[in-house]
């Protein structure tokens, strides 16, 4: 009876020279079995939505996903939309109605609550009860009676009536050794059928009384919620692919992370630091507000072409190596070095560090020194050249004959990710929860998708800081494809004009797929690779600028540890690198200096623990300034508002007027209110939009205000 029909075939001059025809049983339309004809709604132009859906915006605890989209259709009807959202564990979907907002476009936020995947979809469909509800006003208003609208509503009310049965008995407690009694019926259900019957009573063309009740009810508020609460969802469009949001742990979108040499942290001239050494220097690194301690690689360190001071291709006796040649005939990747302590010795490290609020973080660098088992065990993992020696890194001019890297196009490319899955499981069964990779643009997008998503499964709360300074698309692309964390160009971005249009490019929501849904930025002003040029001169002020810029821009933060506090600057000629690179030999720090700097950094990392509004990024919204060099910008968190103006000019002192939005904050023109410096706790009284500030560099070039009204 059903039977499948097709097209008789035509030849292609056939097809060209006969007229179209109507269908008849012969010649059936074939149409998608997917498509549903009578479905009018079209959603489009969904936001957030990266690739198309390929990818999952990202969040944390708490965070509140905007959901925005087209929804339209034909005619004149009123439409209605649902967003649609469910943690991966949750079987059903949960419903929030979506608003109209403007020229058909349709807006809905949930809250995600705890971590993991969240799905998230929109349901639209045409509205037949608001369009119902609308036409008889017009109709009323006009003076028309509506008996026969009124009859319809009765039949749209069963339906409501309907569905309203159904869920409330589906939730409501079974009754027990009676049948349901009338009064344990649910409200709605006793609401909803009064109103069909009045509906049908005001219909009859003697009940005065009745018609004029009911026409009141159809255009009441009360008929407009039990539309809303039991909806009549006829042939209902929804959107597809499923969108997802991934979902990380707080620590992923608040940090603040100290870097250190773990074979620097000795206090002796001469010997090599260890872990307990490196556990002697948290109370000191906690102390000054951070919480996660992030390690260069710890294992052991070839000897084959060892670089020495300086990246000489002279290593002199008892020169110790570059971390970054990993591997040993001690070991490579899983492995510790022996200097530094054993496996149990950096545990110990790891649960110490938890004492003081610390994680300890891993770095991931996928390359050997000659020395690695990896080179001797699978020499087809590298890449080889045509004298069949193997090729060790270079990036021109630059030559690393000390590192091998890894050959991803390898025919054995499955089982070197293998091996990279253990390894980085090993490393979680170790404890640790936190890893910043080494380049990893320079190894294949679907490796590290793969791997992320491959970790996660064992340690779902395991986060990757992606070190990437390469193309700003790579670096993006790195991010989607799992990346919590990501380096930025911070480092270079200078003047005032520079930072707001970067900080604008990583922060605003301008369009459906803008870096604010995926790319989570962490500034560092230096690391143990750069000494950027504007920091070169070793001038105080410009370092306390650079500090406290990157710790108040960003609420991830990194900093090159007692490098940067002590404010070396000494440079590499003719590069952005240290001259006397703790990368190529053990240096002895003053452990107990203090400076100025020191000093800012452990104020501005409790003010930045006591204030919600620095523990987000993209809450940031600039303010105009009179003056090229002083930047402000606000940040507001609930009542939390803070007002930052830093002079980016490091050897002038700076004026200028700050215009203050006071109207999105609720002040008043001729309001007075507060603003407390929390560096200095110095107070103000100020009144409208437009303040006066003035910022000396060889005081303080900064303010950060908090704003009490």
């Amino acid at each position: 009876m059903n039977s499948k029909k097709t097209l008789p075939s035509r030849t292609r001059s056939t097809m060209a020279s006969t007229p179209a025809l109507a269908p008849t049983a012969t010649q059936p339309i074939l149409i998608s079995a997917d498509l549903s004809g009578r479905s009018r709604v079209t959603i489009q132009r969904v936001s957030p939505l990266l690739d198309g859906g390929r990818f999952p915006v990202k969040a944390i605890p708490g965070d509140v996903i905007a959901v925005e989209a087209d929804v339209v259709s034909d005619g004149h009807d009123y439409l209605a939309a649902r967003l649609l959202y469910k943690h991966a564990d949750d079987t059903d979907y949960r419903e929030m109605a979506m608003t109209l907002l403007v020229n058909d476009r349709w807006g809905a936020s949930f809250v995600v609550e705890k971590t993991g995947r969240y799905d998230y979809t929109i349901e639209a469909w045409v509205d037949h009860l608001a369009t119902w509800q609308h036409e008889i006003h017009l109709k009323v208003a006009d003076g028309q009676r509506i008996t026969s609208e009124l009859l319809a509503g009765a039949q749209l009310i069963d339906g409501m009536l309907a569905r309203a049965e159904a869920f409330t008995t589906a939730s409501a407690p079974k009754p027990k050794g009676r049948k349901k009694a009338e009064e344990d019926t649910h409200p709605d259900v006793r609401a909803l059928r009064e109103m069909g019957n009045l509906f049908r009573d005001g219909a009859k063309p003697t009940a005065i009384d009745q018609y004029n009740e009911a026409v009141s009810l159809a255009e009441s508020e009360q008929f407009i919620f039990y539309t809303k609460a039991y909806p009549e969802r006829q042939h209902p469009a929804r959107y597809t692919p499923v969108l997802g949001v991934e979902v990380d742990r707080a620590k992923a979108g608040f940090s603040t992370w100290y870097c250190l040499f773990p074979r620097s942290a000795s206090r002796e001239e001469g010997r090599h630091g260890t872990f307990r050494d490196v556990e002697g220097l948290l109370p000191r690194i906690a102390d000054m507000g951070f919480d996660v301690l992030y390690l260069p690689p710890i294992h052991p360190i070839g000897t084959a072409h060892r670089k020495g001071k300086n990246n000489s291709v002279a290593c002199e006796p008892g020169e110790p190596g570059v971390p970054y040649g990993i591997g040993s005939e001690a070991g490579g990747h899983d492995a510790i070095h022996s200097e530094l302590g054993t496996v149990d010795d950096f545990k110990h490290l790891i649960a110490i560090a938890k004492n003081y609020g610390m994680e300890v973080a891993m770095d991931l660098a996928i390359q050997v020194s000659p020395d690695h088992p990896w080179a001797k065990d699978h020499p087809e993992w590298f890449k080889k050249r045509p004298d069949g020696t193997i090729q060790y890194a270079e990036n021109p001019p630059k030559k690393y004959q000390d590192i091998y890297p890894v050959y991803f196009e390898t025919d054995d490319w499955q089982n070197l990710w293998l091996e990279m899955r253990r390894v980085l499981l090993t490393w979680g069964s170790w404890g640790v929860r936190m890893i910043r990779v080494d380049n990893p643009h320079t190894k294949p997008f679907a490796f590290w998708e793969w791997i992320i998503a491959e970790v996660k499964k064992e340690y779902p709360d395991m986060l990757f800081l992606s070190e990437a300074f390469t193309k700003p698309k790579v670096m993006q692309e790195l991010a989607k494809r799992g990346f919590a964390q990501s380096y930025t160009y911070y480092t270079w971005r200078n003047t005032k004009a520079e930072l707001e249009e970067y900080m604008t490019e990583l922060t605003q929501k301008t369009a459906p797929d803008s870096m604010a849904y995926y790319f989570r930025p962490n500034f560092w002003p230096t690391t143990h690779d750069i000494n950027p040029y504007s920091l070169h001169s070793g001038h105080e002020p410009q370092f306390l600028i650079r500090y406290f810029m990157a710790a108040t821009l960003s609420s991830n933060y990194g900093i090159y540890g007692p490098s940067f506090e002590l404010m070396e600057h000494e440079r590499f000629p003719n590069k952005e690198e240290y001259l006397n690179s703790e990368k190529y030999e053990i240096r002895l720090w003053d452990w107990d200096r203090t400076n100025k700097l020191t000093y800012l950094i452990g104020l501005t990392n409790r003010i930045r623990h006591e204030n919600a509004a620095l523990q987000q990024t993209n809450n940031i919204r600039f303010c105009a300034v009179n003056d090229d060099a002083i930047m402000a910008y606000l940040k507001t968190t609930g009542d939390n508002r803070l007002l930052i103006v830093v002079n980016t000019d490091a050897y002038s002192r700076r004026a200028g007027m700050v215009q203050v939005p006071i109207w999105e904050l609720g002040i008043g023109h001729d309001q007075p209110y507060q603003v407390r410096d929390l560096l200095t706790n110095a107070q103000y009284t100020w009144q409208g939009d437009r303040n006066y500030v003035e910022l000396d560099p060889y005081v303080l070039p900064m303010h950060l205000f908090k704003i009490e009204v």
